[in-house]
């Protein structure tokens, strides 16, 4: 499977901000998803996950209750909804995806696919 992030912006410090995630190749129906963000000189890190039929959500506690992850799976695309938005969140985002990686482990894990990831930036 293919993915392609986008909806990266630069937005003010209590700003929202919607990426997107859109796959090619298979049908997301059969992956997990989750999204990961890599700050400027830090490692990468888990933001949110969502099972196969979206009935499952997991998130980061930094991000919980300001953060929502969703699909539709009938357009193939993972949505990560982010509402007050702060400049330490500046950073890199990335989705991924995996088969047989849960959604609930997928903040110890490694998804096998990944897209490039779409820039936020959060500035006065």
């Amino acid at each position: 499977v293919q993915l392609q992030a986008s909806g990266g912006g630069w937005v003010r410090p209590g700003d929202s901000l919607r990426l997107s995630c859109a796959a090619s190749g298979r049908t997301l129906a059969t992956y997990n998803m989750g999204w990961f963000r890599q700050a400027p000189g830090k490692e990468r890190g888990f933001v949110a996950a969502i099972s196969r039929s979206g009935s499952a959500t997991y998130y980061a506690e930094s991000v919980k209750g300001r953060f929502t992850i969703s699909r539709d799976n009938s357009k193939n695309t993972v949505y990560l909804q982010m509402n007050s938005l702060q400049p330490e969140e500046t950073a890199l985002y990335y989705c991924a995806a995996d088969p047989a990686l849960q959604a609930a482990t997928m903040r110890n894990g490694r998804p096998g696919y990944w897209g490039q990831g779409t820039l936020v930036t959060v500035s006065s």
